[in-house]
């Protein structure tokens, strides 16, 4: 029987790449949206196998929750008829299979190191509490001002799409 670890890994990652390569080749703009949705859904699992719980709680609330709702705003203001007589793709397919070439071959020499050479790997930094006490002594101390600037920002963005939504129609 497999790690149960290893089998949620797989899960998560099979469902983060089905959802980006539906989210590029579906013609309807809301299809496309809600496989973003399962992407994200799919990087947010593969945060938390990494216990990095406060990426887990920003990718379901910030990303799902926020910018795919904003993609949705956006796709239902949008003269969609208009959109689909245009021209959808570019005929520069060739960049897109070099770009993803040199990912596998980057994400090849990655894995094949051992894990205690990865770069990002850092002891003191798991022995010092968990991440998210540590990334939120800095948020509400350092950055407090760009924090609540950001949120206001974001609030009257929201505001404004359904001031302009309710105003077509």
């Amino acid at each position: 029987m497999p790690n149960l670890d290893v089998l949620f890994f797989y899960s998560f990652a099979l469902l983060t790449i089905a959802g980006a390569l539906f989210t590029v080749t579906l013609r309807n703009a809301v299809h496309s949206a809600l496989a973003l949705t399962v992407s994200l859904m799919g990087v947010a699992g593969l945060y938390l196998l990494q216990k990095a719980e406060f990426l887990f709680a920003v990718q379901i609330i910030l990303y799902i929750g926020g910018v795919v709702v904003l993609f949705l705003f956006v796709i239902m203001l949008v003269n969609l008829d208009e959109a689909q007589r245009q021209r959808q793709f570019s005929r520069n397919w060739w960049v897109g299979l070099a770009g993803i070439a040199v990912a596998f071959v980057l994400s090849g020499v990655l894995m094949a190191r051992k894990p205690g050479a990865w770069p990002w790997t850092n002891p003191a930094i798991a022995a010092g509490g968990g991440n998210t006490e540590q990334i939120s002594d800095v948020l509400f101390s350092e950055y407090l001002l760009p924090f609540e600037i950001s949120s206001v920002l974001l609030l009257v963005a929201v505001v404004g799409s359904v001031y302009m939504a309710r105003r077509r129609t």
